[in-house]
């Protein structure tokens, strides 16, 4: 599918009725630079072309999209995802509200993944064009954007050595602090969450049987760690959880 069948198969928006004002939003801190005044934040504005509604299951990009904007996620949680040579889905990483996707789009002009809503999501539409511009009069713009895809080379990093180092319920633990920590800075629990992505996602992500997820949240809640019901998940010794995820450091 190319990127205008892409764009057709959303829900259309109103631009007027869907124009997102950085100076006002509660999430700007977190996509946003800190230190602009409110006539830089006036300025900063004109990056946002609309805001766009994304259904859950639907596609925001897709693999081989052109690559035109960056987007911040205002509500909702996604996916994004590649497929493999035998036709299996690799999930590669999950983003939420405050957090920028897109950025794999710079490297070629083209997305090289998928991403999609693993609920309604809203987005904030950034074409890439006027944050070049704003980031030339602004430095510290620029420095955000370098910051924010300088965390995503670490993140690819720290999934790697999940991935090569890191028995199941190390694994898991990781995962589970790492998103625990994104919610609570966004101001929800530090030790409650309720799961948007299947443990068959999870698994995918850490390079896990859908059976050995099941079994790794089963250990930890025998153990009293935490408590599962469906996808709600209580951390009730969370430094329990942090031993198994780094026992050197905790030791």
């Amino acid at each position: 599918m190319n990127k205008e069948a892409t764009i057709e198969a959303m829900p259309a928006t109103t631009p007027a009725s869907f124009k997102v004002a950085c100076s006002s939003c509660n999430l700007r801190e977190l996509c946003m630079p800190i230190g602009f005044n409110a006539e830089d934040m006036h300025k900063l504005d004109s990056v946002v072309a609309t805001r766009r509604r994304v259904k859950q299951g639907e596609l925001l990009f897709r693999n081989g999209d052109a690559f035109t904007s960056l987007f911040a996620i205002r509500t909702g949680f996604f996916k994004t995802c590649i497929s493999t040579v035998d036709g299996r889905e690799q999930v590669t990483g999950f983003q939420m509200a405050g957090e920028i996707i897109g950025l794999d789009g710079i490297v070629s002009d083209h997305h090289s993944c998928n991403a999609v809503a693993l609920e309604d999501a809203d987005v904030c539409v950034m074409p890439f064009a006027n944050v070049e511009e704003l980031s030339r009069e602004f430095p510290v713009l620029q420095r955000h954007v370098h910051k924010i895809m300088s965390r995503e080379i670490v993140r690819e990093s720290s999934v790697m050595m999940l991935l090569g180092n890191m028995r199941a319920e190390e694994r898991l633990a990781a995962f589970l602090l790492n998103l625990v920590q994104r919610l609570h800075a966004r101001g929800f629990s530090q030790s409650e969450l309720t799961l948007r992505m299947t443990r068959e996602e999870i698994g995918s992500y850490l390079g896990m049987k859908l059976e050995t997820v099941s079994r790794a949240f089963s250990k930890f809640s025998d153990e009293g760690i935490i408590e599962v019901k469906q996808r709600y998940v209580k951390i009730i010794k969370p430094d329990a959880l942090k031993l198994i995820f780094n026992p050197e450091t905790c030791a």
